[in-house]
């Protein structure tokens, strides 16, 4: 059974490491040349991911057709920019049973889908073979085998429980999920909040202050994401409190970085400059900005991050506008629709 991995980053590098403890024959597709070959000279991804070595088991390429080709399951770990173009690439070459895995936290900013939305809209697959695999997963932390969940989920039970056992390992635990859109909004909207986060660290507040923006961002994650279809319940999960709570506190997470940057004045253009890696939640704020217009849903917090990110607003100013906005109920739909009339 052939496994290939899309994507070199430190993600798809420790997929690729975890599928190659389990199974004989992995593929790991890395885009540039180059780096293929220092990867494949010392069996490890010193550019993205250093000191995790690569089993034996693992083979690199640079051919995308060729990684893509007789392959059972392909794990999609490229930035969601770039799936589209990715899958382009291989739609005529992967067979019709072929089980896709999305690992891509993003939103396409042009057509506003959701990842599987955009493999399912290139590549013909047999109903509900394609997946998501998403939660609190720093690819730091898996990388040295720490104790680490994730959830799948797909349209197909049958398909969601392959890929959980295709992943399942000793530090490494997957749970199912039917709610592919919560799934996906979870993991991609968390990287706004997280880019206020760190705003809000960077302009010196404390722990109230991001347990507020964490709750209050995770209010209107599931505001959102019950408008386009999914289950409330979800953002309750791995992938939405959970890796809300990750990509909000850790050292590891970029978007708490890209959002340090902006605390201190700095531009969209210099932030992007001075990461080394790909910030999901620039490219996540302007579609869940278009999304919560679209819908008809109120995002505050997202609001606040597009216009520092898009049209320069002071972090301080967008913060008073934050705090004083006109006063409403915790859970305003609760209280308008079943308990108005009793208080």
């Amino acid at each position: 059974m052939k496994v290939t991995v899309l994507g070199a980053g430190s993600w798809g590098t420790v997929m690729a490491r975890m599928l190659g403890q389990k199974h004989k024959a992995v593929t790991l597709w890395v885009r540039s040349p180059e780096l293929k070959e220092k990867i494949a000279l010392r069996r490890e991804n010193s550019d993205y991911l250093p000191n995790v070595i690569l089993p034996e088991t693992v083979s690199f390429t640079s051919d995308i057709r060729e990684a893509a080709a007789q392959a059972k399951y392909i794990v999609i770990a490229t930035p969601s920019h770039a799936v589209r173009q990715t899958v382009r690439q291989i739609a005529d070459v992967v067979e019709p049973d072929t089980i896709i895995v999305s690992a891509a936290k993003g939103l396409e900013t042009d057509s506003l889908k959701r990842m599987s939305e955009v493999i399912a809209s290139e590549i013909p697959l047999q109903a509900g073979n394609i997946a998501v695999l998403s939660g609190p997963n720093h690819a730091e932390e898996v990388g040295v085998q720490y104790p680490t969940t994730s959830v799948v989920a797909a349209v197909s039970r049958e398909v969601a429980e392959a890929v959980q056992d295709l992943f399942l390992l000793p530090y490494f635990r997957v749970y199912t999920n039917p709610d592919i859109a919560g799934v996906e909004l979870g993991g991609a909207l968390k990287n706004i909040i997280a880019l206020g986060a760190g705003v809000a660290e960077g302009l010196g507040f404390g722990d109230n202050s991001k347990a507020a923006l964490m709750t209050r961002g995770l209010a209107e994650i599931s505001r959102l994401g019950v408008a386009m279809n999914a289950t409330p319940a979800t953002f309750a999960g791995l992938s939405g409190l959970g890796d809300l709570i990750v990509t909000c506190t850790s050292r590891h997470s970029r978007n708490r970085r890209a959002g340090l940057l902006l605390a201190q004045g700095k531009s969209l253009v210099q932030v992007e400059a001075e990461t080394k890696m790909v910030v999901e939640g620039i490219r996540a704020t302007l579609a869940a900005y278009r999304l919560a217009r679209l819908h008809g849903v109120e995002m505050p917090i997202t609001e606040q991050i597009y216009l520092i990110l898009y049209e320069g607003k002071s972090p301080h100013d967008a913060v008073f506008d934050l705090m004083m906005r006109s006063r409403t109920h915790e859970a305003e739909e609760v209280v308008i629709n079943n308990y108005w009339n009793n208080w």
